[in-house]
């Protein structure tokens, strides 16, 4: 990948680390109490299937014979054999693919040795295994199984595969990918192959960089606010499109987060009713979360929420007050702000 800057045609030195030097350095600092488990990612050695071997015998090694308990994240190779593929997820808690860049062109373009086919390909074969052990577990719990004579019955475990699931990883502002090409991505995986996060990663020049590359990092705030509007569609039922509109330009606001945006954007569907709305239009007032949105709606069912239940609650008030209408407060229309008055949010630095 021109990006990267451990490609192979970097003039950088090199460092590898041997199955049992892994293996050791995991479990020094897990006894030590300083990590919880491990994520392991590798360059390519000799042939995917050899690096895709070598990173699954750190995975067995640590299960089966140090009996290891903690979290293991393999980032696996697309190009390597299924049975690889089926044997990591044997030994880690999660597998992941990295998709790299939101776009065929664009991976074309910076990543020309990868394949954007193979890649999902492969995602859909950890779909396809995650999903049959899954419906194993689901088997299993309804069979119990005796395991003597008189014995008491035990319900029968059925075997794991990735029981985190699969995510992968996009980077952004490598490629003229707009916000709205890369949560347009986003959610067809997360459709298509049932993917529990997709991580997005700002690109970062690097020494005798591609002409191909921009000369400048995108600002790091343009990623935060990929997180958020990720957020926003996994857990608050919003579309990638309603996120980021073709008015916006295909960009996500780097002055507010996506939820104030979307709400300043759309003045016609506040303030709402935090007594009467149903679920789905209470997650889109910005300030409240989705535990505070669950705590709210327990809380109507045995009287009128008021404003001191948002104070008890610790919701930011200031941002929840001017869309919503309660038993004793109704916003004036001068209190909902403006994007002109919305504060801007303050500028992450760079690192270099």
């Amino acid at each position: 990948c021109l990006y990267c800057v451990n490609r192979v045609t970097s003039n950088v030195p090199r460092a590898r680390f041997s199955v049992d030097e892994v293996v050791q350095l995991t479990l020094d600092f897990y006894r030590r109490n300083c990590i919880e488990g491990l994520f392991l990612s590798s360059g390519i050695i000799r042939s995917p299937d050899y690096t895709m071997e070598q990173v699954v015998e750190v995975a067995r090694v640590l299960r089966e014979e140090h009996d290891f308990r903690g979290y293991i994240h393999l980032k696996t190779i697309p190009d390597a054999a299924p049975e690889l593929l089926q044997r990591a997820g044997r030994y880690a808690d999660r597998l992941s693919i990295n998709i790299e860049l939101p776009t065929e062109q664009g991976l074309a373009a910076l990543a020309p040795e990868k394949d954007g086919a193979a890649i999902k390909r492969s995602m859909a074969r950890l779909r396809l295994h995650i999903d049959d052990a899954r419906g194993e577990a689901r088997d299993a719990a309804r069979t119990t199984a005796a395991s003597m004579p008189g014995a008491r019955p035990r319900r029968a475990e059925a075997g794991k595969f990735a029981a985190a699931g699969q995510s992968t990883q996009m980077i952004v502002g490598a490629d003229a990918a707009d916000d709205a090409t890369i949560l347009s991505t986003s959610a067809h995986l997360y459709g298509a192959y049932r993917l529990k996060r997709v991580y997005y990663s700002a690109f970062s020049p690097i020494p005798d960089a591609s002409s191909s590359l921009p000369l400048q990092a995108p600002p790091l705030v343009r990623e935060h606010r990929l997180y958020q509007a990720d957020w926003l569609m996994r857990f608050y039922g919003f579309a990638h499109d309603e996120i980021a509109p073709a008015r916006s330009g295909g960009m996500l606001s780097l002055e507010m987060d996506p939820k104030m945006a979307w709400a300043l954007s759309h003045p016609e569907r506040f303030p709402v009713d935090l007594n009467r709305a149903p679920r789905e239009l209470v997650l889109r007032v910005p300030g409240l979360g989705v535990k505070a949105v669950e705590r709210l709606l327990m809380a109507r069912r045995v009287r009128q929420l008021r404003s001191d239940d948002l104070k008890r609650l610790h919701v930011p008030t200031a941002r929840v007050l001017p869309f919503v209408v309660l038993a004793d407060h109704r916003p004036s229309r001068q209190a909902v702000p403006t994007p002109r008055a919305a504060r801007p949010a303050p500028q992450q630095a760079a690192l270099f």
